[in-house]
């Protein structure tokens, strides 16, 4: 049986808001303020720069370029909040280098529970020349990555609770990880938890020449989903204490399509799923069909992503 255990509550007493100062990044403030004054948390803003080309120990003073570009950046983060975390504590991380290499300090640093950020989400072969930081971030972040994509409203209004959670498994380790946080979260926002599962469709060429029993496609769906559903339904602990009996679906799609279409129909609120940890997470974030970033680039609503 594949029954999650739970532990204890979902607590996010430090959350790191790393921002480049965009109109996307920006989207995601209003997030970070909103679980912050749900839970009691602390923010830390980040903004990381460029890394310093390696020179020789200078007789002189730094170049004045680098101090300017250095208050630039303090005074545009500045700017940049406004009032959003006027209620919030928060404090300021003025960082250089590898953006990876910086953010994972802070994360050990100040010992930080959540990762926010929005991404541009690039896609096909942009993505593939280019990257992105945003998986690179959620498949390496020992914490769980709230991202914010380039599809969920500039203006979210106001975000007191979560309504309705959207939990996406294929039944691998890192989405019970991830089914630990669902769960919680809807708990503590009084949320109807949706547990999802999708199908893949199967490609005629590999099933072979006998695939088709001669049965009905139709009934054949509806005898694995209800299948499927019977394993969905087994994953929620008796012990969990919902505040609505859980939706279950089964869909037979492919999974970013099935995911992001749910969610819409739904009216969900934030997408939970987990993310597993490749070889090589830089590696993984060139690859144009992972189903977390298509996820990220499309959904209408926060993801929030937990490592395996």
């Amino acid at each position: 049986m594949e029954t999650v255990e739970l532990k204890q509550s979902v607590t996010f007493k430090n959350i790191l808001l790393a921002t480049d100062f965009s109109e996307v990044s920006r989207k995601a403030v209003p997030y970070a303020a909103a679980i912050a004054s749900r839970y009691g948390s602390k923010i830390y803003l980040a903004h990381v720069l460029p890394a310093q080309p390696r020179m020789p120990i200078p007789i002189e003073p730094l170049p004045g370029e680098l101090v300017r570009e250095r208050l630039n950046a303090e005074l545009e983060m500045e700017s940049f909040l406004q009032n959003s975390l006027a209620n919030v504590p928060h404090d300021f991380r003025l960082e250089r280098g590898p953006i990876w290499d910086a953010l994972s300090d802070l994360i050990q640093r100040d010992e930080i529970d959540l990762l926010v950020l929005g991404t541009h989400g690039r896609g096909g072969l942009k993505k593939v020349i280019l990257g992105s930081v945003a998986e690179e971030l959620f498949r390496l972040a020992s914490c769980p990555v709230l991202t914010v994509g380039p599809a969920v409203p500039a203006e979210p209004g106001c975000i007191k609770e979560f309504r309705k959670i959207l939990f996406a498994t294929d039944f691998g380790p890192a989405s019970l990880n991830a089914l630990h946080y669902a769960i919680s979260l809807a708990t503590e926002s009084k949320a109807r938890l949706i547990v999802l599962h999708v199908v893949t469709p199967v490609p005629v060429v590999e099933v072979g020449p006998y695939w088709y029993p001669g049965t009905d496609l139709v009934e054949q769906q509806n005898t694995a989903r209800a299948r499927y559903v019977g394993r969905l339904k087994q994953l929620i602990p008796p012990e969990a204490n919902l505040p609505f009996e859980p939706e279950f679906l089964v869909e037979f799609d492919f999974a970013p399509d099935a995911i992001v279409k749910t969610a819409a129909d739904s009216q969900a609120d934030l997408i939970v799923m987990g993310v597993n940890q490749t070889a090589s997470a830089r590696a993984s974030a060139h690859l144009p069909w992972a189903t977390a970033h298509e996820v990220v680039c499309h959904a209408k609503c926060p993801v929030l992503t937990v490592r395996s």
